[in-house]
C-alpha cells in the first residue's frame, strides 16, 4: 500500500534550527528530510519530489531563493515556506512573488510553523484533488457519449457512425435540448478528423459585424482598433470541423460569404485581399424545420442543399421516454461527482413523476432537474421535494402522444383522469372528490372513455378495470 504520510524537506544551515524543526515536524506525524546544505537540497529536489520545502532563506553558496525557484520549475505543486532571521518586507514580498507559500521570521515559534504548513499541505491537497476532478469531467466529456435504448435513436447513431469518416457536410434538425452538438460531436469522434480541432458557433448570439469577424477573423489595421492581424474560427477549425448551431439565424450576407468558404475551400479574412486555403468538414444544426425555414427566407435554398449532403433528424424526449430512468441515471452520476456529493438514486415517485412530464426542454431540461436535486439533496436520495414546485403535484402532468405532437384537451383531461383514478386505487367516490365533480358526472366521463376505446374512436388505453359497465 503507498504511504501518503506527507513528505518534507527541511534545509536550514544553523544545525541547532534544523534539528528542532526536524523533531516537532516528524512528532506532527511527517515524514522529514533533512539537509544542511542548500546544494544538495538542489540535489533532492532533482531526484524526487517532496509535498513542501522548509527552508532558510541565507544560506552558503545555494540560497533558499533558488530552491524555491527549482521547486516551481520541477514541481509546480510543492509548496514552499521561507524561514529567515533577516525579516524585511522587500525579501517577504519578494519570496511571496516567487512564489512562497508563506513566510515566517526567526525567532519563530512552533505553533506558529506547525500551523501554516498544515495550511500549506491543505492548499496542496485541494489543489490535487480539484486537478483531478477537472481530469475525470475532462476525460467524461471527450467519450461523447449518447444514452439511449430507442430503436430510433440507435438507427440514428447508426447512420451517424456510418457517414462520419465520409467528411461530407451534414445537417442536424431536431427540437432544442434534443442534443444536436452532443449529435455534432458524435460524428466528429467518429470521423478520421477526431483529432483535429472541434470548433463550435452559435450563429443566433452574435450580429453581422462580429459573426464576420469571428468567423473569418481580419487583417491588421482592417478596421478602427484592429493593431494585429487576427485568424478567424474558420481558419481555427481547419483541419477539424466546424459547428454551426442554429445556421437560420445567420444574416443573410453571411450565408453567401459561407456558402463560397463551403464551394472554394477558402477563406477571405475582413481587410485581406487574398483568401486563405482551409480544410474543414461543415456540421450545421437547427431547432427549425428547415425546408420550411428555407420556404420563408430564413435559409438560402443554395446553402441548404450544400450543407444537408447528409441529413440527421434527433426525436424529442417525449419520443423516447423509455430514455428517462437512463437518463437519470448517468446525470445523477455526472453531477454527484462534479459536486462530490454522495446521491446514489432517486425516489421511485420521483422517477414516476418524470416519466410522465411533458419534457418541452427536452433532454436539457432533464438534466436540469437531476442537477438540481443533487445540488439541494441532503441524503443519498433525490427525493420528491428536491423537485421544483411545479412538478410535485398532479395539475402539471402533461402528456405527449408518441409521435411528438401534443395532446387535445379531451385527450389531456382522458390522461388525467385515469392518472387520478390510479392515484386512489380506482375508489370513484375519492377521485371524483380530487376532480372536483360528483360520482356519477365521473361515471359517465369514465363510461364514454371505455366505450371509445373499444370501438377504437380514440387512441385511449382505458380498459374496463373499474368495473363500469356494473355501475347503476
Amino acid at each position: 500500500m503507498t504511504d501518503t504520510t506527507p513528505r518534507l524537506l527541511i534545509v536550514d544551515d544553523e544545525e541547532i534550527a534544523l534539528r528542532n524543526l526536524e523533531r516537532v515536524m516528524k512528532k506532527a506525524g511527517y515524514r522529514v528530510t533533512t539537509s544542511s546544505s542548500g546544494a544538495r537540497a538542489l540535489a533532492l529536489i532533482e531526484m524526487g519530489e517532496f509535498d513542501l520545502l522548509l527552508s532558510d532563506l541565507r544560506m552558503e553558496g545555494v540560497d533558499g531563493m533558488q530552491l524555491l525557484r527549482a521547486c516551481r520549475a520541477r514541481h509546480p505543486d510543492v509548496e514552499v515556506i521561507m524561514i529567515t532571521g533577516f525579516a524585511t518586507t522587500e525579501s517577504a514580498v519578494k519570496a511571496m512573488k516567487e512564489g512562497a507559500f508563506n513566510y515566517i521570521a526567526k525567532p519563530f515559534r512552533l505553533d506558529e510553523v506547525r500551523r501554516v504548513v498544515s495550511e500549506a499541505l491543505e492548499k496542496r491537497s485541494l489543489r490535487r484533488e480539484n486537478r483531478s476532478l477537472k481530469e475525470q469531467i475532462e476525460v467524461y466529456e471527450g467519450e461523447v457519449r449518447i444514452i439511449t435504448q430507442n430503436p430510433e435513436m440507435r438507427r440514428l447513431l447508426a447512420l451517424a457512425e456510418q457517414i462520419a469518416p465520409s467528411d461530407c457536410n451534414v445537417l442536424i434538425e431536431g427540437d432544442s435540448g434534443t442534443g444536436k452538438e452532443l449529435l455534432a460531436r458524435y460524428v466528429h469522434k467518429h470521423s478520421t478528423r477526431r483529432d483535429g480541432p472541434y470548433v463550435a458557433v452559435n450563429c443566433g448570439a452574435l450580429n453581422a459585424d462580429l459573426l464576420a469577424n469571428e468567423l473569418f477573423g481580419h487583417e491588421r489595421e482592417a478596421y478602427t482598433g484592429a493593431s494585429s492581424a487576427r485568424r478567424g474560427l474558420i481558419e481555427s477549425a481547419s483541419g477539424g470541423t466546424l459547428f454551426l448551431d442554429e445556421v437560420t439565424e445567420m444574416p443573410a450576407e453571411m450565408q453567401v460569404k459561407l456558402l463560397r468558404v463551403i464551394q472554394e475551400r477558402e477563406v477571405l479574412r475582413v481587410g485581406a485581399t487574398r483568401p486563405l486555403p482551409v480544410d474543414i468538414r461543415v456540421i450545421a444544426a437547427s431547432n427549425r424545420i428547415l425546408t420550411e425555414a428555407v420556404a420563408a427566407g430564413l435559409l438560402r435554398r443554395d446553402l441548404y442543399y450544400r450543407l444537408n449532403v447528409v441529413g440527421l433528424h434527433i426525436p424529442s424526449l417525449a419520443r423516447r421516454a423509455g430514455d428517462i430512468p437512463l437518463l437519470v441515471n448517468h446525470f445523477l452520476g455526472k453531477h454527484a461527482a462534479r459536486m462530490r456529493k454522495g446521491v446514489l438514486c432517486v425516489a421511485p415517485e420521483v422517477l414516476e413523476v418524470l416519466s410522465h412530464h411533458d419534457f418541452p426542454g427536452n433532454v436539457r431540461e432533464l438534466e436540469n432537474l437531476v442537477e438540481r436535486g443533487v445540488a439541494v439533496a441532503s441524503g443519498e436520495r433525490i427525493e420528491l421535494a428536491h423537485l421544483p414546485e411545479a412538478l410535485r403535484g398532479p395539475l402539471p402532468l402533461a402528456y405527449r402522444r408518441v409521435d411528438g405532437a401534443l395532446p387535445t384537451l379531451e385527450e389531456q383531461e382522458r390522461r388525467y383522469i385515469e392518472w387520478v383514478m390510479d392515484t386512489v386505487g380506482g375508489n370513484q367516490t375519492l377521485a371524483a372528490q380530487k376532480l372536483g365533480i360528483n360520482r356519477v358526472s365521473l361515471w359517465r366521463k369514465l363510461k364514454k372513455q371505455v366505450e371509445a376505446a373499444r370501438t377504437g374512436s380514440t387512441n385511449a388505453v382505458v380498459s374496463n378495470q373499474w368495473g363500469i359497465d356494473d355501475e347503476k
